[in-house]
């Protein structure tokens, strides 16, 4: 028998065969170079622009919306360090960039101490009430020449939680605070509008001056962050490009998926410790596969999807797997499946459905996410539909199907 203190040795004295640098594949890591919002940070200079010019006298600000995954958060949090240096380095202008959690600080009272502390501003626990806090905060800033850009993320945590007359003194700061130059601006980051619209117009008009949409990812997108996320994260060569194909088809937004950066990144994550677990050099197919029926929230569901087929539905997806355990291929074409779904339609005693059924069935199962498909290209004669399982090919899925057929075949006796 081995000891535990001789299995804990062996594995982390394992050599690291794929992933380097685990911190670059957190959440929480801002990389240098942000594929694909290039934009977004072009348009948040514009508008801050005027902070550094002299040209505004008045406090900018921006709502960012977007879904979970969009590049929300990593895009502000690299423009406002950027726009920080920036400032100061070639303008001459003081400014120090702020990220608040509003879900963590859901108050008007915890986001004033957040902004003190990251002034290094002492300020009393105690006997101040936040818009006191404020008016302090700005008597400082007057006196060090000195801007902030304040970021609230996940801001509809505290407009859902705060009363009305805090979320006023925020919006509408400068109502209450009479002063020559206004030097607290914002940029409010929500999923969606509606936290936002349910307020009163005196607030909401404060708040959305500007608004600037974060679109969910293609699947092209993510390739290329997926790839980058690579380069910096993962030894040279590691990486199958299949394997990284899946993942951006898998969540691209154009393809079916979410458009969600974020659960990509931690999908190619989980699929790099999966891979080094079996003592694999480099990340395949079948791991990027495993780590999304791992990590994927929405994998139950299609399983449990399966429950709801009708008996050729089923028998089809049976066929596409028997096809690709037989060929060692990742994908079929459409002209071999359907030949051998009806070939093992056949075998159960049943009668195949005619060719537009079996499309009918094929697009169905591709909307409940169970199939990909795509037209073939070029080293093909023809054009021809390619089809592919979105699954990991295992026996417990055949498994599966299997006794869902046999059931169903059961109930027609």
């Amino acid at each position: 028998m081995v000891s535990t203190k001789d299995i804990l040795s062996d594995t982390l004295r394992s050599p690291v065969l794929i992933i380097k640098h685990k911190d670059k594949l957190s959440p929480d890591y801002v990389p240098n170079t942000l594929p694909h919002r290039e934009d977004k940070i072009r348009e948040l200079g514009y508008i801050f622009k005027s902070i550094l010019t002299g040209e505004g006298k008045d406090s900018e600000r921006v709502v960012i919306v977007g879904r979970t995954g969009t590049g929300k958060t990593a895009t502000v949090k690299s423009f406002g360090k950027s726009f920080e240096d920036i400032a100061e380095r070639e303008f001459g202008v003081k400014i120090k960039y702020v990220h608040i959690n509003c879900y963590r600080h859901r108050t008007l009272y915890l986001i004033s101490q957040e902004i003190a502390n990251a002034l290094k501003l002492p300020i009393p626990m105690r006997g101040l009430s936040a818009q006191e806090v404020f008016k302090i905060i700005h008597e400082y800033l007057d006196r060090r020449n000195l801007h902030i850009l304040v970021t609230l993320d996940e801001f509809s945590h505290f407009l859902n939680t705060t009363s009305t007359e805090e979320i006023y003194f925020l919006v509408r700061l400068y109502d209450e605070i009479s002063v020559i130059i206004k030097r607290i601006s914002y940029i409010f980051i929500v999923n969606d509008m509606h936290s936002i619209y349910k307020l009163d117009k005196s607030i909401r008009d404060h708040i959305v001056r500007r608004v600037i949409e974060f679109p969910p990812y293609t699947s092209n997108e993510l390739y290329d962050i997926l790839k980058a996320r690579v380069d910096e994260a993962f030894n040279e060569n590691s990486v199958d490009e299949e394997a990284l194909r899946y993942i951006a088809n898998t969540y691209g937004f154009d393809k079916g998926g979410s458009g969600n950066a974020r659960i990509a990144i931690e999908t190619l994550g989980l699929a790099g410790e999966i891979a080094e677990k079996e003592g694999s050099s480099i990340v395949l197919l079948d791991h990027a596969k495993r780590a999304n029926s791992m990590i994927n929230p929405e994998v139950q569901e299609m399983l449990d999807s399966l429950l709801y087929l009708d008996l050729h539905q089923l028998i089809l997806l049976k066929a596409l797997i028997r096809l690709l355990n037989r060929s060692k291929a990742e994908e079929v074409t459409m002209g071999n499946l359907e030949n051998e779904y009806i070939e093992l339609s056949h075998e159960l005693g049943e009668e195949p459905r005619k060719h537009t059924q079996v499309y009918e069935y094929l697009r169905k199962l591709k909307v409940i996410g169970i199939v990909n498909t795509r037209q073939s290209g070029k080293g093909m004669r023809g054009r021809t539909t390619l089809v592919s399982l979105s699954l990991p090919l295992d026996k417990r899925l055949d498994d599966f199907i299997t006794q869902q057929i046999l059931v169903k075949l059961k109930s027609k006796i």
